[in-house]
């Protein structure tokens, strides 16, 4: 299998951990509790910072490959770069809704619980049609020449939470994701 692929997988796992610490933190937020906004604003920055600079252009790179080789196949997938956009626009969306709940506090909690958990199921919804359709679609279609030149493009530049050295500003969401591990290893033993 083709090293990008498997990176792109991995990728998956991390956003999906990102996703639940959302849902995690907005369900408290469902409970008339307060979630912890600097893990909130640390997954907002996170994924407006890493997946549209890195991740998505990786699977561009991938679309654009399988619809010069098959544009049936690609046509299959739908049009990841418009997914991609709107996935950014639904995160906009997210933050500015973060926002207007520490700026006045005058928003419905049903509203921001919608735009929260509509960012996440899309997300999830995404990611799901990536590994179900674009890449085995992609796997059985392009040659090992196409996979040499996308892995003569990609930029595999370090992941700023799940990399080797994690950012400062990145720290508290990682202490919090790896304190969710545990707990729920502690729960499964």
């Amino acid at each position: 299998m083709p090293e990008l692929i498997e990176v792109l997988r991995e990728e998956h796992r991390n956003i999906e951990k990102l996703l639940l610490v959302l849902e995690r933190e907005f369900d408290v937020f469902g409970r008339r509790e307060q979630p912890d906004y600097e893990v909130v604003h640390a997954v907002i920055g996170y994924f407006k910072e890493y997946p549209d600079r890195c991740h998505h252009p990786k699977e561009d790179m991938v679309y654009g490959r399988l619809k010069a080789r098959d544009p049936v196949a690609a046509k299959i997938v739908g049009d990841i770069e418009a997914d991609h956009q709107q996935g950014a626009q639904r995160l906009r969306l997210v933050a500015q809704a973060v926002d207007r709940v520490l700026g006045s506090g005058e928003v419905l909690r049903e509203t921001v619980n919608a735009i929260i958990h509509d960012f996440i199921e899309r997300e999830r919804h995404h990611i799901a049609m990536e590994e179900r359709i674009l890449f085995p679609a992609a796997l059985r279609t392009l040659s090992l020449e196409g996979w040499a030149e996308i892995d003569a493009r990609w930029n595999d530049e370090t992941d700023p939470l799940f990399g080797k050295a994690t950012e400062e500003k990145y720290q508290s969401l990682r202490d919090c994701i790896l304190q969710w591990e545990r707990e729920a290893e502690a729960e499964r033993a």
